[in-house]
């Protein structure tokens, strides 16, 4: 007895026909009604929300130095892990 085998022929659904969620209608949706909700949540706690921009400035600070740092050196480490690797093999 013989198999095909050949990928089996699914039928997709919209969501993946034209590259995935983010180019499908729900993606659409969600991003409308996200923005939505954006807007109105900026424009209903926009005056308590103010006072604690200093402070959100200050916590971003840390966040950004341990993310923007993100392999800082390790491209070093490794040139030289390599360099030391090829003077042991000769």
């Amino acid at each position: 007895m013989s198999h095909n085998h050949a990928p089996h022929q699914i039928p997709s659904h919209g969501a993946q026909k034209g590259g995935g969620f983010w180019h499908s209608r729900y993606a659409i949706g969600l991003l409308v009604i996200g923005a939505v909700a954006g807007y109105f949540l900026w424009t209903e706690h926009r005056a308590h929300l103010s006072q604690w921009w200093p402070y959100a400035i200050l916590l971003l600070c840390p966040l950004m130095h341990v993310f923007m740092h993100h392999g800082h050196g390790s491209d070093a480490n490794t040139e030289t892990s390599k360099d030391d690797n090829d003077q042991r093999r000769s």
